[in-house]
């Protein structure tokens, strides 16, 4: 996935309000930009931090500006707009990038399923006619190497889970992808420390049959692109 154009270079001053940033494009020039990430962003929006930003190039928008990457002091690269993350995904499934879902040939983003109309980021379809639902989750929360989601309490995530297993116990595939947009990240887990009740229901999913599997990405201010399938550990 490579930008369309050239990312605009700044330095985060402060995230609030969940969606806003203000970023110093020079000259102490601070401007609000969109924030396009509803977690908590731990070790992703620390005052300092380089941050990159498309433009909209549209003077009718409220806040021209989107965040899109943020460079940590160990020079490490974070793609914080959530959004890249399912298409990266997509990627993922239209090309075989994993192995294991390889053979689903068609996909659709964005379906509508399950018993409370929800929208599944990625629906597949075999040959043989089975479906494969797919929820696409984006992983930045770094310690060490190792990657965790959520970076909060995921009441949402919880409600993935448990129609992914509703979707399973049907007789369909279920599926849950971690995109890692981290480049300290080798590895994803569930946060048991974080969101134990998640990290429970990771296992019970597990256990009933849904598919866990994590990809890592290459991140700059050209591009974001796959790097390689990673572990994920349910313990």
């Amino acid at each position: 996935m490579q930008f369309n154009k050239p990312l605009i270079r700044g330095v985060l001053q402060k995230r609030y309000k969940r969606f806003l940033a203000d970023i110093d494009f020079g000259e102490q020039q601070f401007t609000t930009v969109h924030c396009p990430n509803t977690g908590a962003m731990t070790g992703c929006a620390e005052p300092g931090f380089i941050a990159y930003c498309s433009d909209s190039d549209n003077p009718k928008r409220k806040y021209r500006y989107t965040w899109e990457l943020s460079v940590n002091g160990n020079n490490e690269w974070i793609a914080v707009n959530t959004q890249r993350a399912n298409q990266l995904a997509g990627t993922a499934l239209k090309t075989g990038f994993i192995p294991e879902l390889a053979n689903i040939t068609e996909w659709q983003a964005e379906q509508k399923y399950g018993e409370h109309n929800s929208r599944i980021d990625w629906l597949g379809r075999a040959g043989n006619g089975q479906q494969c639902f797919v929820e696409v989750k984006s992983v930045t929360l770094n310690d060490h190497g190792q990657g965790y989601f959520p970076d909060a309490v995921s009441t949402r995530g919880q409600k993935h889970l448990n129609e992914l297993i509703l979707m399973r116990q049907s007789g369909q595939r279920a599926v849950m992808l971690f995109v890692v947009m981290h480049t300290g990240i080798n590895e994803v887990r569930p946060a048991s420390h974080i969101d134990p009740k998640y990290a429970q229901l990771c296992i019970q999913a597990a256990e009933l049959g849904v598919e866990f599997y994590a990809v890592k990405t290459h991140i700059s201010d050209a591009k974001i692109e796959l790097d390689r399938v990673v572990r994920f550990q349910l313990r």
